[in-house]
């Protein structure tokens, strides 16, 4: 039921760090910004790299770079606007615009889970079944595999944003939060969500828990494979082709799994504000990071780009 009298709002006011003085979000905007440019000129390299050396054109590193691709248009939809709502806190944004950022939000970010996942099976492929790799990992899977996940996103986030946005919005129009995400808008609604809380538990159950329970059984093969290994050496070069993505893989998931997989009684939106810090500043940057600090063949194909020996 809708409340009496309620004014149905047509824009929202973002929350987000208005709390803090302008002296700490100056100094946010600063650090965040810095995080912002290295998530962008990191995955920039990592693509142009990828595409300039024939060394990277396998698998492994076409999905790196779709990975790397998505995550900037991830970054994109949330970042600029938080940068700005630390200098001027409460910004108004409309509902078609709220309604455009949750679904770029979602699409590439329900994208990574997927592409990650597409990782593990690249791997699960290259170290259990080596002499069929070529076959089964060719060019039209991959594309496959890439366009599904794109299609998953895309899919996933029209049936978000379509069961939120059916709702009314009245009275309450700040939003505790620092963009447009699923729970701090449907607090805001003036109707029963629980149809709405279902939808959004059985998306998170479709794209974190299915992904993590598919990469944990790949690794549970590779390393079991690894450890029938005879050389130590070999066990090591085996590992080290996994120890980047299941990097990636733990703190990308693990972050997302504390927003959209918590009890709503446990739910805490200033928890969650923070962990979304992590989860939208942090974690896209651990991509380029960790992939160029740890992988050899990307330092040495950086190094030859760079015109280095």
């Amino acid at each position: 039921m809708l409340k009496n009298n309620s004014t149905f709002v047509t824009e929202f006011l973002f929350e987000g760090f208005s709390s803090f003085g302008w002296q700490h979000r100056l100094v946010f905007f600063i650090v965040f910004l810095t995080l912002y440019l290295l998530t962008l000129s990191g995955n920039v390299i990592i693509v142009t790299i990828i595409h300039l050396d024939r060394h990277l054109h396998t698998p492994m590193y076409f999905f790196l770079s779709m990975l790397s691709i998505s995550e900037t248009f991830y970054t994109i939809a949330i970042i600029p606007r938080m940068l700005s709502g630390l200098l001027y806190p409460y910004q108004a944004i409309d509902m078609q615009s709220c309604a455009t950022q949750l679904f770029f939000y979602l699409t590439f970010g329900i994208n990574n889970c997927f592409i990650l996942t597409a990782m593990g099976y690249d791997r699960y492929v290259a170290i259990c079944n080596p002499l069929r790799y070529s076959v089964i990992m060719g060019k039209k899977a991959c594309m496959y595999l890439a366009c599904g996940s794109l299609g998953i996103g895309l899919s996933m986030a029209i049936v978000q944003v379509t069961s939120v946005f059916d709702l009314p919005f009245c009275n309450g129009f700040v939003i505790a939060h620092f963009f447009c995400d699923v729970r701090p808008l449907l607090k805001l609604a003036c109707t029963d969500t629980t149809i709405n809380e279902i939808i959004n538990l059985i998306v998170s159950v479709c794209v974190l828990v299915l992904p993590m329970g598919l990469v944990f059984i790949s690794y549970v093969v590779i390393i079991s494979t690894i450890l029938k290994i005879a050389s130590a050496e070999g066990r090591r070069k085996a590992f080290a082709t996994c120890a980047s993505h299941l990097t990636v893989v733990i703190i990308h998931y693990g972050c997302a799994s504390i927003i959209y997989l918590k009890p709503k009684s446990q739910s805490s939106l200033g928890q969650d504000r923070l962990i979304s810090v992590t989860y939208t500043v942090i974690t896209p940057l651990l991509n380029p990071v960790v992939y160029s600090l740890r992988n050899k063949e990307v330092k040495e194909a950086l190094r030859k780009a760079m015109g280095l020996r």
